[in-house]
């Protein structure tokens, strides 16, 4: 694929870039743009907001994005995003990629729900710096191996696809500079009001490790509650159970295993937690409409 195969700017409908690949760019959209991906994206998304302001829903997620801010967005779960209500434009970086693992520490503390991150307020001595690397990533994509890589240039700011691994692993590099500047300068996001510090170790025990045995009875013990107190807290202040809430973590977990890697159905199951491999293929069809051999081959949306 080369930027000429992309859209100028996604628009409904619009599928995102195939994953495994590392594409940036630069939009700035004015009022009405908007982007429905009802299956998610194929890899992960970045999105930091330099002017106007963003409004981005994943799953039961939805936030707004200004100027600094940086928004991650997981694969696999429905995604839309456009220009939020009232703005006359919004105008920001973004890339799609597989995001190295080493990130999550440094994201999971902004997790907003459904693999939504939002990074903010992220300082503004670092906002020159994270653009700067944004155009450096823009840079180093389009590096074709041979000599120096291009120099990044205001106003260069078209689609750029990284070919071959070198340019990939470049731009990545840039792209780590953006989340752990963004990442270790903002301070998280205080909780939403009236939400239980202990619902909410809960919920960073699950996203931390989905893969791993917990149960209703583990979860309350790690949080020092009785096991019916705990489920009804979590259920009461999230809307779904401990146990529906952990299948859905599972679930995208194994979803991102299908897309990044070449591990058996098998292997996938047993990593994101899955005791029965027959198990884990009827609910991962029941959640993406597909079992896990299909989405592997296809991609989701």
């Amino acid at each position: 694929m080369s930027a000429d195969d992309l859209p100028v700017a996604a628009a409904p409908g619009d599928p995102s870039p195939p994953p495994g690949l590392l594409v940036t760019g630069r939009f700035d959209q004015p009022a009405g743009y908007r982007v429905d991906r009802p299956h998610g994206s194929a890899s992960w998304l970045f999105l930091w907001t330099t002017h106007g302001r963003g409004r981005l829903s994943q799953g039961a997620a939805q936030v707004e994005a200004g100027a600094g801010d940086l928004v991650v967005l997981a694969p696999g779960v429905r995604q839309r995003y456009g220009v939020a209500p009232g703005a006359r434009h919004w105008r920001f970086w973004w890339a799609h990629c597989q995001a190295r693992p080493g990130w999550w520490d440094w994201l999971r503390p902004y997790a907003a729900g459904d693999g939504v991150y939002v990074v903010t307020p992220v300082p503004g001595g670092v906002h020159e710096r994270v653009e700067t690397a944004f155009r450096r990533m823009h840079a180093d994509a389009r590096w074709t191996g041979t000599g120096a890589p291009p120099a990044a240039a205001p106003g260069d700011d078209l689609v750029a696809v990284a070919h071959g691994s070198a340019a990939r692993e470049l731009a990545l590099g840039a792209l780590e500079e953006v989340v752990l500047l963004s990442a270790v300068s903002a301070r998280t996001l205080p909780p939403p009001p009236g939400t239980d510090a202990r619902v909410r170790e809960a919920q960073a025990l699950i996203a931390a490790d989905p893969g791993a045995p917990h149960t209703v009875d583990s979860l309350a013990e790690r949080v020092a509650l009785s096991p019916s107190r705990f489920a009804h807290l979590f259920t009461r202040q999230t809307g779904q159970s401990p146990m529906r809430a952990l299948r859905e973590a599972r679930l995208r977990h194994a979803a991102r295993l299908l897309e990044s890697g070449d591990l058996s159905v098998e292997r996938v199951a047993a990593a994101s937690g899955f005791a029965s491999p027959f198990h884990f293929s009827r609910v991962f069809r029941e959640r993406y409409g597909v079992p896990p051999g299909a989405y592997r081959a296809a991609g989701p949306g």
